[in-house]
């Protein structure tokens, strides 16, 4: 068995099939980790959830902003955006089955026997694998919850509180978990937060380092698979932790890591989100 994890998709099918073509995975023994945002932006946002959906005994899958914003307009159509290429996925016949599938994800994952965890963003610096693990379970418990999941998602959205304390409560508590997990690029030793800065290392604002890059970080011990940070395309030099958007979306490349070996595999892409040519 083998065990694969992939960058984000954002609705690119051809690059994903283009991989698992190329490592001849076998579902009904090979094992996919998703990272998340596995829709929009992309051309075959719909297909690539009925792909996944179809596979799903072989998956292991994070949840990533983009997922939570389509569970969001599943419940209000006029969160939707201009940008967006998320409104097939609600008029699908099959809407209701994909997104009850989805809220069943995770945000954070992590095996044991391996040692490693994945994520959509990552996890700050203050926290421990252990304690991440517990508030992942909060946010999770409450998707899976016919009657907490809309207001959860009716409050979902901003940047504040822009710190954890163990003092909040309700949708701010469970807003900022969810900011950490699917949104955060940069933040300080203490964990607060930058959600504006969106490129590469060096636009960090002063005071604040990727989140990975604080020294003292309370999960440097674990290996970290993560995306939702295209800018940085792959490129993040600490060790054990392991950047797999290559910003397909943008034109860059989709890539599959061999979890257990290490070894990179990557489809390029064109600025449609398509296959360019294999490397």
């Amino acid at each position: 068995m083998a065990v694969y994890a992939v960058g984000d998709l954002q609705g690119c099918l051809q690059p994903l099939k283009c991989l698992l073509e190329r490592v001849h995975f076998n579902p009904a023994v090979d094992r996919l980790w998703l990272v998340g945002d596995l829709v929009n932006r992309g051309p075959e946002s719909l297909e690539t959830l009925r792909f996944l959906y179809s596979i799903r005994q072989s998956l292991v899958c994070v949840l990533g902003n983009h997922d939570l914003h389509l569970l969001a307009a599943w419940y209000n159509v006029e969160r939707l955006k201009k940008s967006d290429t998320l409104r097939e996925i609600i008029e699908a016949p099959d809407a209701d089955q994909l997104f009850d599938w989805l809220r069943q994800q995770k945000l954070l994952h992590y095996d044991e026997a391996r040692g490693i965890a994945m994520v959509h963003a990552g996890i700050p610096p203050q926290w421990t694998l252990g304690k991440a693990l517990e508030l992942a379970a909060e946010v999770e418990e409450v998707l899976r919850d016919d009657t907490r999941l809309q207001l959860f998602l009716d409050g979902m959205y901003g940047n504040e509180p822009n710190k954890w304390s163990k003092n909040l409560t309700g949708v701010e508590r469970l807003r900022v978990i969810t900011n950490y997990f699917t949104r955060m690029r940069f933040c300080t030793a203490e964990g607060k937060l930058d959600l504006k800065s969106k490129e590469g290392l060096d636009s960090a604002p002063k005071g604040y380092k990727p989140w990975f890059a604080h020294k003292d970080r309370r999960s440097r011990h674990v290996k970290i698979l993560f995306g939702h940070w295209a800018a940085l395309e792959g490129r993040v030099d600490v060790p054990d932790v392991i950047g797999l958007d290559t910003g397909c979306v943008w034109g860059g490349a989709m890539t599959l890591y061999n979890v257990d070996s290490g070894e990179f595999h990557r489809c390029e892409c064109a600025d449609d989100g398509t296959p360019r040519q294999s490397a």
